[in-house]
């Protein structure tokens, strides 16, 4: 197998299959459509690869399958199965960050990479690189079954061009030790409250900077924060100088989960930002941890299954975009590793899993919970409403390392 040290835990997340049945596409945001034409996303940016060609039928599987993913996302649970029934064997190349798969994505996947399970936070860098090729969505049957919102989101379609198939989501809670918080805090301004001082941990992560956005959106409006992750320099810079006010009540910034759940267990950290894997483990070990999503709402990761430009075994690629997008393939990865699945049936094998699993990843939780968390995206200079406004993510990654941390 193709393997690489992991830099980090399980990169977990909530589980919200959401119970309305009628959530709506528009609930992520607009598909991209409103381009010049196949590819071209609202701004009018266009994926260089929108026009190439894509698979009409799958054939017989070339034997082999190489994939870049975070930790804990090819299980041998469900990939075992997959493996006898295709014939195709899954390579795993670990990655530890987004930056680390949007490289191991250039030039197409270098012919060597099939897949990736990019988040939000790489999608768009690696689409506008002309690093992902187009999917033909018809050859997916169980994209049927998915909430409409993950069918085509504009994380990874494109002006209606599919780039990869929508796999599972999740919140970046509020965390907060009983043992200091006699009830559930309403809001994220406990974060950034010096009475807190040396007890805060966030992730170590310039997507963070969003996070500080979201917050300044209710509590600053004369900022006219409109979306998190598309914001000016006046509104970045403002979130910035939140960020760099918290640092001295920073306990740590954490890479890992594990890092995260040791600190709360030991008494190193008593309030934080994290995500449901954090808080199923502490529950787990019977540590009093409680988790939110206050007032202000959350932000939130989607990943994506998303086939490189330069894939060198296309008819695998499909065979495993079909298989993981399957109910219960989708439940077994929620319950195994704590997320949010986004095919709707997938709840019901939650719960034959591990009972109350689908209510504890908020499976079955309302629309109203889907609609206050933001989901990742990546930044760039070129704002939805085509001005050139908005700061790119390079420069959230400066800003983090030099004036935040």
């Amino acid at each position: 197998m193709i393997t690489s040290p992991s830099r980090r835990g399980p990169r977990v997340k909530t589980a919200l299959v959401l119970g309305a049945a009628s959530l709506l596409a528009a609930a992520c945001g607009s598909s991209g459509g409103g381009g010049t034409g196949p590819g071209a996303s609202a701004a009018g940016q266009t994926v260089p690869t929108a026009h190439l060609p894509v698979l009409k039928a799958i054939g017989k599987g070339e034997g082999q399958l190489n994939l870049i993913a975070w930790e804990g996302y090819l299980n041998p649970i469900w990939v075992k199965p997959f493996e006898q029934q295709t014939g195709c064997t899954v390579n795993a190349k670990y990655a530890g960050s987004s930056d680390e798969m949007v490289a191991l994505m250039r030039n197409g996947g270098g012919g060597q990479y099939d897949m990736v399970s990019s988040s939000g936070d790489a999608d768009l860098r690696i689409l506008y690189a002309g690093d992902a090729h187009p999917v033909n969505i018809g050859l997916i049957p169980s994209w049927n079954q998915f909430f409409p919102a993950f069918k085509s989101p504009p994380f990874n379609t494109i002006g209606g061009v599919h780039y990869g198939v929508s796999l599972q989501w999740g919140p970046n809670v509020l965390m907060y030790s009983q043992k200091a918080f006699a009830t559930a805090p309403t809001s994220w301004d406990v974060i950034y409250n010096p009475k807190y001082k040396g007890q805060v941990t966030v992730p170590d992560n310039p997507i963070q900077i969003a996070d500080a956005a979201l917050y300044l959106k209710t509590h600053n409006p004369a900022l006219k924060i409109t979306d998190p992750y598309e914001l000016t320099q006046p509104q970045f810079q403002a979130a910035v100088r939140l960020l760099a006010g918290q640092r001295p009540l920073i306990e740590k910034y954490w890479a890992l989960a594990s890092q995260e759940i040791f600190d709360f267990k030991n008494g190193n950290a008593t309030v934080g930002a994290g995500w449901p894997y954090q808080v199923s483990a502490l529950k787990a070990v019977h540590f009093p941890i409680g988790d939110t999503i206050p007032s202000e709402g959350a932000t939130g990761w989607a990943d994506t299954w998303m086939l490189a430009a330069k894939a060198p075994h296309p008819n695998c690629a499909y065979m495993w975009m079909r298989y993981i997008s399957t109910p219960k393939v989708q439940a077994e990865q929620a319950v195994n590793y704590g997320e949010t699945p986004d095919n709707m049936l997938a709840c019901a094998y939650m719960n034959q899993l591990q009972k109350g699993s689908c209510a504890q990843y908020h499976a079955n939780a309302p629309t109203s919970y889907f609609n206050s968390i933001a989901l990742w995206k990546t930044p760039i200079a070129t704002c939805d409403n085509g001005k050139p406004d908005c700061v790119p993510y390079a420069q959230w990654v400066a800003a983090w390392n030099t004036q935040v941390k």
